[in-house]
């Protein structure tokens, strides 16, 4: 199993204080790896998890969706360890109104943050991957990186985005040894998914379509995201791995 091994690694997870984020940030500190903890809010209690663990954990607040402070966070992050070998773009938001009501300013800024901003930190990365000589990006794409979804174009947008900037990066990166690959969760229980499991008969007619038969939890994307982060990996690139309960397969 020394192939899944993170041992001396150190991971920037963005929008890691709580969800999907702080499930993989806690999965890559099992396997071994040191972990800076990017988020929005206040801190969370997702560093002293980590800490928990044994491993050195770190927090940085910052709004992507600005590219300064895209920059100012990862010049943070390589000034507290030096070094990161693991990327996961998991930071985003959600705006929803029928198509016909979204306002430029909701779509604007969902691309702001769910796209703008990974292109920014990933070429950051990437770049200084490529000087260490290995790397490997995560973006968390979704099921609306395939279809249209309903009353999120803005997200819609960006996640249709996401799939092929990771296909773009690694096309370009694949030969210089960083591997980038995304993560598509289907339906997750998330405070992105609140206002949609608050309406039962919408939940239930979404439960009854996962071959798994329930909703995905921030756990379900560890397993993943190691995977990812590893030397399993080395021959992966450009893909986007549905984490879905089999949603995509009916």
């Amino acid at each position: 199993m020394s192939m899944f091994d993170l041992s001396g690694k150190v991971a920037l997870v963005t929008g890691a204080g709580g969800g999907l984020g702080q499930g993989m940030a806690l999965a890559l500190a099992e396997a071994g790896a040191d972990i800076i903890a990017v988020s929005y809010t206040s801190r969370s209690d997702t560093t002293d998890q980590i800490r928990a663990l044994g491993r050195q954990a770190y927090d940085i607040r910052a709004d992507l969706s600005q590219p300064e402070e895209v920059e100012s966070a990862f010049k943070q992050a390589l000034e507290l360890t030096g070094r990161i070998d693991i990327l996961v773009n998991n930071a985003g938001t959600i705006r929803r109104t029928p198509i016909s009501e979204h306002s430029w300013k909701d779509f604007d800024e969902v691309l702001d943050l769910n796209l703008k901003s990974v292109f920014y930190l990933t070429q950051l990365a990437g770049n200084h991957m490529i000087e260490q000589g290995s790397g490997k990006i995560i973006n968390i794409a979704s099921m609306l990186s395939f279809q249209g979804g309903i009353n999120v174009p803005g997200y819609t947008a960006s996640k249709h985005g996401l799939a092929g900037l990771t296909k773009a990066f690694a096309n370009e990166w694949a030969s210089k040894n960083v591997q980038v690959n995304a993560i598509a969760p289907g339906y997750m229980s998330t405070d992105n998914t609140a206002p949609i499991r608050a309406d039962q008969e919408r939940t239930d007619s979404i439960t009854v379509r996962i071959p798994a038969g329930r909703w995905g939890t921030s756990e379900d994307m560890g397993g993943p995201a190691v995977f990812l982060a590893s030397s399993a990996s080395d021959y992966v690139n450009g893909h986007v791995l549905c984490v879905d309960g089999g949603w995509m397969n009916r």
